[in-house]
């Protein structure tokens, strides 16, 4: 569930990578916005959708799902919910995709042949397990490929990673940002390798200061908001017991309801 939080802050901080894994790298990011549009009628949320600004309604919407275990109605859920946003919203956009980014293949339901038309004109599916590693990739990719990296290389693709973010970007700013996700996919995946590997990889001090771990470590947390209530305790109870403030878990709560 972590490693969902961070996939969907990194997208959203970063979408750049995002067009390089659709592979479109030559997207201008900067005529999108990504959002998570709340459909109020059917009391559900779309996971991520690279929204177009005013003025780019002929560029296509990207609807975007991480998908790491199997669902038998997945793909029944997905369709169901993007035409449900589309009566509701009204976009201007004519085209759009669905994009499914699985960890794995065997994760993969395969859609019913009723779906056809859609698969073959709006749906679009990454495996991250099989994207290329190739040393001339893009940090993008290799972004992507940490997500589904076993323990015993992602610490060396993590520390090479973060090498090649402070030589792509001289921007102290966005060189910062970068490494800060490269850490957080390390931080949450693997809580079992041993502190001394990471802290010396990661230089933890610095990274549990950072705005993307508090924002990953509060996400986390409220997930756990609805089944306190479920017991009993009072919103303020919740509120002291995650260290949350009281009106973001009562938006929160309000919004599961």
């Amino acid at each position: 569930m972590k490693t969902d939080v961070i996939f969907y802050e990194l997208i959203k901080e970063l979408p750049q990578i995002f067009f390089e894994l659709i592979e479109k790298p030559d997207t201008n990011p900067n005529i999108y916005t990504f959002i998570a549009p709340e459909i109020k009628q059917q009391s559900f949320r779309l996971d991520g959708l690279f929204s177009t600004v005013k003025g780019f309604e002929n560029e296509p919407l990207y609807f975007v799902e991480l998908q790491t275990y199997k669902d038998e109605e997945f793909y029944e859920r997905l369709f169901g919910e993007i035409f449900v946003y589309f009566r509701q919203y009204k976009p201007a956009n004519s085209d759009w995709y669905a994009i499914v980014i699985y960890d794995r293949r065997i994760h993969e339901t395969p859609p019913h042949p009723r779906y056809q038309v859609l698969v073959e004109q709006h749906l679009r599916c990454i495996y991250l397990n099989e994207l290329s590693t190739r040393a001339e990739d893009s940090l993008g990719i290799g972004i992507a490929k940490l997500f589904v990296e076993p323990p015993t290389k992602a610490t060396s693709l993590a520390q090479q990673l973060i090498n090649q973010a402070r030589e792509d970007f001289p921007d102290e700013n966005i060189q910062k940002k970068v490494i800060a996700f490269i850490q957080a996919i390390i931080f949450y995946k693997f809580p079992n390798l041993a502190l001394e590997e990471i802290e010396a990889m990661l230089d933890l001090d610095e990274f549990v200061n950072t705005r993307l771990y508090k924002s990953i470590l509060e996400k986390s947390r409220l997930k756990l908001a609805p089944k306190l209530s479920d017991k009993g305790m009072s919103i303020q109870e919740i509120a002291e017991l995650l260290e949350i403030d009281v009106e973001v878990i009562r938006k929160y709560l309000q919004e599961q309801s």
